[in-house]
């Protein structure tokens, strides 16, 4: 079903975020005590009783130079007004309106767009003056609103009836769910929005010279190859120790969050200084969360003069990330939109290794032979004893070994079946489970 949209607008810190995390039911959205948090367009499914729509959530509109960070953050907000099908101007009843409001509300009106005016932080009547102060804006009746303690969701409900048009029904393709989920991931100014600016075929995400741009975990639809791909942005991961901002310490959470429901993530480095500490601790982190690897060797076009260069760095990547052995390692530039058909591929194949099966003949076929090539070692003058194994689930690839003594087995061993499970089935890159089941005696007491 293809919804309406409704996007969010108004100056800093009026309650925005708060107001759309209220209204797709969920906290996605960053919200802080301070103006200015939210950065680039975020997305959700809202609803209001029946009323289900498409909502945008959007900077704070202040007055800036084109070429500047406010500046840039503003022509996304703008963009947001020509998609919409309605638009929330939200002020702060408190407050009241301030003369920072009218140019804005004049940008509004002269949008054409359907108008619904929020005065938000009115709860228990606190900013019932400043709501009617909003007549003075000519955008109609303003309705007092609080965010935070969901009053006045019944007369948005009213007002948002009157303005959407009816959704429009799709035929279903056939192929259900949202998509490949893919989480872009790395180190601030690696160019994770650039590049998917340049994927997607539009200035979508906030870009530029300044490192840390990105806050929010943004997510976009997108169709790679007649196959549908949901992407997310995430905010620029740095050492912890370096970490002294709470904003910052909120925007990397919501990254981690982006990882943990990704199916695939890519870690972009940069080229040019790539695979240094934080790096490695980044692609540890996903591994950790089972996800499939990818890493994208961002900036190529800045050392693509260095002969050897790639497959020196793919030695490095074996060496360094042992955990995820043979992970695909793709060269590209996010800024002139090579290698992204490459970085893609590479995308779908770790995910079909990362859904991938075995039976369980194939299995003990391999452990036998295993077992022959390097038998376990003993334990107090026992040696341990591998019955069996079999696969108990994938996404990742999970194995579990049944044996006794299971629990003296050295971590050496369980790397070498590790990796003997990994060459024998063709699972390079992504992240292997194993699971050590001890059988019980049935001759020992109790």
């Amino acid at each position: 079903m293809d919804l309406p949209t409704v996007a969010i607008v108004g100056r800093p810190n009026v309650g925005k975020s708060t107001l759309f995390n209220r209204l797709v039911g969920r906290k996605l959205a960053l919200v802080d005590d301070r103006p200015g948090v939210t950065r680039d367009r975020r997305e959700g499914e809202g609803f209001i009783g029946d009323v289900a729509f498409r909502v945008i959530d959007t900077a704070g509109l202040e007055e800036a130079d084109a070429d500047s960070l406010l500046g840039r953050m503003r022509a996304q907000t703008e963009a947001a007004i020509l998609e919409a099908d309605a638009v929330l101007f939200v002020i702060d009843a408190r407050a009241g309106v301030l003369p920072s409001d009218r140019p804005f509300a004049e940008l509004v009106r002269r949008s054409g767009c359907p108008v619904i005016l929020i005065a938000n932080k009115a709860e228990g009547g606190a900013g019932m003056a400043g709501a009617y102060d909003a007549f003075s804006l000519g955008l109609g009746d303003p309705i007092p609103f609080s965010a935070e303690h969901g009053e006045g969701l019944g007369s948005l409900q009213d007002a948002l009836r009157e303005v959407l048009p009816e959704p429009d029904e799709e035929d279903e393709d056939g192929e259900g769910g949202k998509g490949l989920r893919v989480a872009i991931v790395g180190r601030p100014n690696a160019g994770k929005s650039t590049l998917i600016n340049r994927m997607i075929g539009e200035d979508r995400l906030l870009v530029g010279p300044e490192a840390g741009i990105t806050r929010d975990s943004i997510s976009l639809d997108w169709e790679w190859r007649g196959r549908r791909i949901k992407l997310h942005d995430t905010a620029g991961m740095r050492r912890r120790a370096r970490i002294d901002d709470k904003l910052e310490k909120l925007a990397v959470s919501d990254g981690l969050r982006a990882v943990r429901f990704a199916e695939v993530v890519v870690v972009l480095l940069d080229a040019t200084i790539p695979f240094e500490k934080q790096d490695l601790t980044i692609v540890d982190l996903v591994e950790s969360e089972g996800r499939a690897v990818v890493i994208g060797l961002n900036k190529w076009d800045l050392v693509a003069d260095q002969p050897g260069l790639l497959k020196t760095l793919r030695e490095d990547c074996t060496r360094l990330l042992p955990q995820v052995r043979g992970v695909s390692v793709v060269s590209l530039s996010g800024l002139a939109g090579d290698g992204i058909d490459k970085l893609m591929q590479a995308v779908v194949d770790a995910s079909e290794v990362w859904s991938r099966r075995v039976s369980t003949a194939r299995i003990n076929a391999w452990l036998t032979d295993a077992l022959q090539r390097n038998p376990p070692p003993a334990v107090s003058g026992r040696r341990i004893k591998i019955r069996y194994a079999t696969q108990v689930k994938s996404r990742p690839p999970h194995f579990a070994l049944f044996g006794n003594q299971l629990d003296a087995l050295p971590k050496s061993y369980t790397r070498y079946l590790v990796n003997g499970l990994r060459e024998a089935f063709e699972l390079p890159g992504t992240p292997i489970r194993l699971s050590l089941r001890t059988t019980k005696n049935p001759f020992e007491k109790g």
